[in-house]
C-alpha cells in the first residue's frame, strides 16, 4: 500500500447569491425602463381581460337605444356607441378578445414553428432544400395578405381568425429557429446523442428544442403584439369576430366613418387601446431580445 499521502485539494463551492422575484423587477424596470413600461401596459391589459366582469361597469353588449351616442361623462367614461352600449365596458371586454387571440395564435404558430424549424435543420440536406423553398412561398405573401385568404377558406369567426393569424407565423418563427439549431446541430453533444443510438425525435426534442428557447421566446413576445393588430385589422374589414362580441377592431369600423364627426369617441378610444397593446408588447420584446441576447446584453 502505498504511503504517499491522499492529498485531495479543497474546492471550494461559491453560490451566487439568490435575489427575489420583486428585486429582479427592479433590476429589469433599471436595465430597461421602456421595456418595463411594456410590461406595465400588458400586466394592465392581463388585469382588464381577467376582471372584466367586475371592472366593466355595463354589460357590453346590452342596447340601449335612449342613449346614443353619449359623449363621455361621468356616467359613461368614454361614452356610448350607435347602440347606446358603453364603449369603456365593450373596451376592458375586448382585451380579452384581443389577448385570446394574441396568445393562442403567437403560441400555437411559434411552437409548430420552432419543431419544424429545428427540425429542418436537424436533417439538413435535401429535406431542409425543399422545406426552406416551401417558407419562401409562405414568406412572399404578406401576414394580413395570407390572413385574407386562410379567412376566405374558412370563414369569419373568432376560431378561424386564430387559424388564420396563426399559418402566417410558423414559416417566420421556423426561418428564424432554422438559423439557431443549425450551429447546434454541429456541437459535439449531438454527435455523442446519434452515437448512442438516440432516435431523431429525442435528439430533436430533448436536445436541440431546449437550446433554442431563447429566439422562441422573442418571436412570441414579438408575434403577440402582430396578432392583436391584425385581429383588429380583419375585424374592421368585417373579416373577423362578430357583432355582438366586443372586439377592438369591430368597434373601430362601427365608429370610424360614419360617426368621425358627431361622436367620434367611438372609434377614438379603442384606436388608443389598440395603439397602447401594440406598442407595448413592442417594447416588451424589444427588452426581452437585450436580456436573452448575450451579445446585446454586454453592450
Amino acid at each position: 500500500m502505498s504511503a504517499v499521502a491522499d492529498v485531495r485539494p479543497e474546492i471550494e463551492v461559491v453560490e451566487r447569491p439568490k435575489t427575489g422575484l420583486l428585486l429582479r423587477m427592479l433590476q429589469f424596470s433599471i436595465r430597461n425602463p421602456l421595456g418595463a413600461a411594456g410590461a406595465l401596459v400588458i400586466v394592465i391589459m392581463f388585469v382588464m381581460a381577467l376582471l372584466a366582469d367586475f371592472i366593466a361597469p355595463y354589460d357590453p353588449v346590452a342596447n340601449a337605444f335612449d342613449r346614443l351616442h353619449q359623449p363621455p361623462s361621468a356616467e359613461n367614461w368614454f361614452g356610448t356607441d350607435q347602440f347606446g352600449r358603453d364603449v369603456f365596458s365593450r373596451i376592458v371586454y375586448g382585451a380579452r378578445t384581443a389577448l385570446l387571440v394574441g396568445f393562442v395564435s403567437s403560441v400555437v404558430g411559434a411552437t409548430i414553428g420552432l419543431v419544424l424549424g429545428v427540425a429542418s435543420a436537424y436533417f439538413g440536406g435535401r429535406v431542409d432544400l425543399i422545406f426552406q423553398r416551401v417558407l419562401d412561398i409562405f414568406m412572399a405573401f404578406p401576414l394580413i395578405i395570407m390572413a385574407l385568404a386562410v379567412i376566405a377558406i374558412f370563414g369569419t369567426g373568432a376560431q378561424n381568425v386564430i387559424i388564420a393569424i396563426t399559418i402566417p407565423f410558423i414559416p417566420r418563427c421556423a426561418r428564424v429557429v432554422r438559423s439557431a439549431a443549425l450551429s447546434i446541430r454541429e456541437l459535439p453533444y449531438i454527435d455523442a446523442a446519434r452515437a448512442n443510438g438516440f432516435s431523431h425525435s429525442r435528439i430533436i426534442l430533448r436536445h436541440m428544442v431546449p437550446n433554442v428557447m431563447a429566439p422562441f421566446l422573442i418571436m412570441i413576445t414579438a408575434f403577440v403584439g402582430q396578432a392583436i393588430l391584425l385581429e383588429a385589422s380583419l375585424s374592421y374589414l368585417g373579416l373577423g369576430v362578430q357583432e355582438p362580441t366586443p372586439a377592438w377592431g369591430l368597434m373601430l369600423q362601427g365608429g370610424a366613418e360614419e360617426y368621425a364627426e358627431s361622436a367620434p369617441w367611438i372609434a377614438i378610444f379603442p384606436g388608443i387601446a389598440i395603439s397602447l397593446a401594440v406598442f407595448g408588447f413592442s417594447l416588451f420584446g424589444d427588452a426581452v431580445r437585450d436580456e436573452l441576447d448575450p451579445k446585446l446584453r454586454s453592450q
